[in-house]
């Protein structure tokens, strides 16, 4: 087997398409599989050749890895979905930092009340972990 991977710098990829979306849960669940496996799985009805050129925009995305296996492609997943998730929180919230004042004051108000509605005890979380992010920033200044 021949590996790939994309010269394309993760970071630089934009937002994920529905199908994009749906391709990267099919391969995040089975993970290593062919153009055939995942458009076996995808849930509606679509060319192959459309499924097989979604795999291959999420390769040059850098999304994922690739291995030749005879004629054929091996697609797999260059991260799992939790790095996934992390950089799409952080794209958002450096979206809302990069604003105005007001849309920060809107992201941390909107977050606060997020938490709060649905789970209390993430809320005491977050508290804690602010307290511990104050406590390195004034360890590390000087005095």
């Amino acid at each position: 087997m021949t590996f790939f991977s994309s010269n394309r710098n993760p970071e630089s990829r934009s937002s994920l398409g529905t199908l994009e979306a749906r391709v990267m849960e099919v391969l995040w669940l089975r993970g290593e599989s062919s153009v055939r496996d995942v458009f076996e799985m995808i849930d509606r009805p679509l060319a192959y050749t459309t499924i097989m050129t979604t795999l291959e925009r999420l390769f040059k995305k850098g999304l994922l890895s690739r291995c030749k296996s005879g004629r054929a492609f091996l697609y797999s997943p260059a991260i799992d979905r939790e790095q996934w998730e992390r950089r799409r929180a952080g794209r958002l919230v450096a979206a809302f930092l990069d604003g105005r004042n007001g849309s920060r004051e809107l992201l941390v108000s909107s977050l606060l009340d997020a938490i709060g509605h649905h789970d209390a005890a993430l809320l005491e979380q977050l508290e804690k972990s602010i307290r511990q992010r104050r406590k390195q920033l004034s360890d590390r200044s000087p005095s």
